[in-house]
């Protein structure tokens, strides 16, 4: 659900009334900052953070990035350096720092169960984040978008408090060159690592033939799968086969693209449906269909608990009653490469005018492609960060047409936009699932919000008989 859209408050309440609730791993370290900057005026980050079990590291955050009162309206947030392959120490620090105190939190004060996701295509940040959710004892990880093989050896080697290492895929890599990510837990602790458990990994998959090469080739055990149809929020794996478009140029996705279901339960192990499961009877739809249970998003992305700003929520409920809500799978927004649900709504970056009027500027750097330079030195670049940049850097012209800066556009969703000149700010890009047409009716008479508590209750109902 994007950037600190299901955060700690959202997942803790999930949790709480016995659920799986998950918090969104992505960008961490900029939540942390931003937060921070706004002030803590509840003082949650701060108490956490004094629990983090290497003190100065907390200690550095708060001088860095703590501004009592909040930061000035009009002022800038103090940006955070971008993740390489070898990363500033501050930032392997803050992100550490950032992925306990989101679990952490959301784990406060109840036995519930709590994950975390994050995105198999941004790599750079992957191992001080999962070692930051384990130090608060994450339950679960789950990952996607792309195929997440070494995660499983990553918990193991992380558990025992023994270094890991990530194979970062660098585009022009010759053959035979191997460029690594590392991450040695004991140095981070000074030499003594506090026990950690290892939670459960879950991939998240689009098809068999993904869950069996999970299965089978992954560096560790696999426990389990989140089956995704292409009708989700977020990231959608592209179609299979040749790429085509739809008259109104989305991907186009055909029966070979439905996950066989067959195969899938005969690894043997627990999976989980999503992808517009987010309405009463399809818990039980899926429960005949050999599922666990169902993952659900968007009807949590725009509940109180959810992270994102009131004033789109209440934008989004009110398309939703009117029958106006509309998402459109953009297959050239993300600068993954994946095509991504973006919601249409005013305001947003979902506007033409409003997207092509931005200054494009690329200061968070998450979704940057490693490139080997001609003389074997490794580059960043975003298909989404000025042309004249992307082309001096060695990337073609074409491949920006259409990129948004998803890196910007997330955070500006949940309250953290980035203030530009003129006192301008960073405009949100807002993603849902195609459910979000359904979000109105989570609603209770004379209600113009919800809860996740709402959301469970009609989830949870047994469906009436004869109903579809």
């Amino acid at each position: 659900m994007g950037l600190a859209v299901s955060g700690w408050p959202l997942a803790r309440a999930v949790s709480q009334l016995g659920h799986l609730g998950t918090v969104s791993g992505t960008a961490l370290a900029v939540v942390l900052a931003r937060r921070l900057q706004l002030g803590d005026s509840d003082g949650n980050l701060r108490r956490a953070m004094k629990l983090f079990p290497v003190p100065d590291v907390a200690e550095r955050a708060i001088r860095d990035f703590f501004v009592p009162g909040g930061k000035l309206p009009t002022a800038p947030f103090k940006l955070t350096a971008m993740p390489t392959l070898r990363p500033r120490p501050a930032l392997v620090e803050l992100t550490v720092l950032a992925n306990f105190v989101e679990v952490f939190l959301a784990k406060e004060g109840h036995d519930g169960l709590v994950g975390i996701n994050y995105l198999e295509k941004i790599q750079l940040p992957t191992l001080p984040s999962i070692f930051g959710a384990m130090l608060a004892n994450v339950d679960y990880v789950l990952m996607g978008a792309g195929i997440p093989r070494a995660i499983p050896g990553v918990l193991d080697n992380l558990a025992r408090g023994e270094p890991a290492q990530l194979r970062i895929e660098v585009e022009g890599a010759l053959p035979g060159e191997e460029h690594l990510s590392a991450f040695d837990p004991r140095n981070f602790c000074r030499g003594i690592v506090p026990p950690v458990k290892r939670p459960q990994f879950l991939g998240i998959v689009a098809s068999a033939t993904l869950a069996m090469t999970l299965a089978k080739k992954s560096s560790g055990r696999v426990d389990g799968f989140i089956v995704e149809g292409p009708t989700a929020g977020g990231h959608n794996a592209p179609p299979r086969g040749a790429p085509q478009l739809t008259v109104a140029g989305e991907p186009l996705y055909g029966s070979r693209d439905v996950p066989d279901l067959e195969k899938i339960r005969a690894l043997g192990l627990p999976f989980w449906l999503a992808g517009s499961y987010g309405r009463p009877g399809k818990l039980a739809e899926a429960l005949r269909l050999g599922a666990a249970g169902i993952q659900v998003g968007t009807p949590f992305a725009f509940c109180e608990e959810s992270g994102i700003r009131p004033d789109l929520k209440r934008q989004a409920i009110t398309l939703s009653r009117l029958g106006q809500a509309r998402v459109f799978t953009d297959p050239v927004a993300s600068p993954t490469g994946f095509p991504f649900k973006v919601a249409q709504m005013a305001q947003t970056l979902s506007e033409s005018a409003l997207y092509q009027d931005r200054r494009r500027i690329c200061d968070l750097g998450y979704l940057r492609h490693p490139y080997r330079r001609s003389d074997g030195t490794i580059g960043y670049r975003c298909p989404s960060e000025p042309l004249e940049h992307f082309v001096r850097k060695g990337g073609a012209a074409e491949q920006t047409v259409g990129r948004k800066c998803v890196c910007n556009g997330l955070p500006a969703t949940v309250g953290f936009g980035q203030i530009r000149k003129q006192a301008s700010t960073e405009l949100p890009l807002v993603t849902a699932g195609d459910d979000l047409t359904y979000v109105a009716r989570f609603l209770q008479p004379g209600r113009d919000s919800y809860s996740a508590a709402d959301v469970l209750s009609q989830l949870l109902a047994e469906p009436e008989i004869g109903a579809a």
